[in-house]
């Protein structure tokens, strides 16, 4: 049974108390705690297979393992980045199931395609990464310095770089559905958002250097002049959004 986040009704009329709320948001965690230990097993029985995909973007760059344990730890550590990956699905899931029920019709309109369409940008920025930031960041990387010294990378420093990169370039495509809910809600307007878009260059590029685990002025600019489209990307969806409402208002109240 769902719960009403918002008031202490269900569905059905019977009353909730606090207790009842938090009972469920508790077992609601406990399964997505699950899901990703059991997604993380999953995962750790390829870690092998993972980590050789992961090494694909170094090309032919030999890689070493420099203190005892070394790459027990960081298959442990990937297999849990892609079990939270894989049960990302799930946990929004179980997500929904709790909030929903407790929302009003104009927020459900918004909240669900949200969930939605955060975990497309997240999967979509992770992709992003895959096959653009990481071959730029590490072509610029091996090149610099190739004919002073000879590359033999960490495997732990190289897979932690890489995944660093993933997870930092899906976070940042989660703006335009930011930018979404403060404009559906009214705290924001598309307006003031394209009004501000010399200070949206300017944290774009700043977000570009604190995101990236290289600091190399390639990836930078990439990840820097993404975020500056998903921006205005953002803003569209909020123009359109707001457009709907202006139509749909005389209907609901009429």
């Amino acid at each position: 049974m769902g719960s009403y986040p918002n008031s202490n009704v269900t569905s059905e009329g019977l009353e909730m108390s606090l207790i009842d709320h938090l009972e469920e948001l508790r077992q609601r965690v406990f399964r997505s705690l699950i899901a990703i230990v059991l997604s993380s097993g999953f995962c750790l029985l390829f870690v092998k297979k993972l980590v050789k995909t992961l090494e694909l973007p170094a090309g032919t760059i030999h890689f070493l393992q420099v203190a005892p344990g070394e790459f027990l730890f960081i298959s442990i550590k990937v297999a849990g980045y892609a079990g939270l990956t894989i049960s990302l699905p799930y946990i929004l899931y179980q997500f929904l199931k709790f909030i929903l029920p407790g929302l009003t019709k104009k927020e459900k309109l918004l909240i669900a395609p949200s969930v939605a369409g955060s975990a497309v940008l997240f999967f979509f920025g992770i992709f992003f990464a895959w096959k653009a930031l990481i071959p730029a960041a590490l072509g610029f990387l091996m090149n610099y310095g190739s004919e002073v010294v000879e590359p033999l990378w960490s495997i732990e420093k190289y897979l932690d770089f890489i995944l660093l990169l993933m997870l930092s370039t899906g976070l940042a495509f989660q703006l335009p559905i930011l930018q979404l809910i403060l404009g559906f809600f009214g705290l924001i307007s598309w307006e003031k958002m394209i009004s501000a878009w010399r200070w949206v260059v300017i944290t774009s590029a700043i977000a570009g250097a604190v995101l990236t685990p290289s600091t190399d002025p390639i990836t930078m600019l990439l990840l820097s002049t993404s975020i500056t489209f998903l921006f205005f990307i953002g803003v569209a969806l909020v123009a359109i959004t707001s457009k709907f409402k202006e139509q749909i208002r005389p209907n609901v109240h009429p």
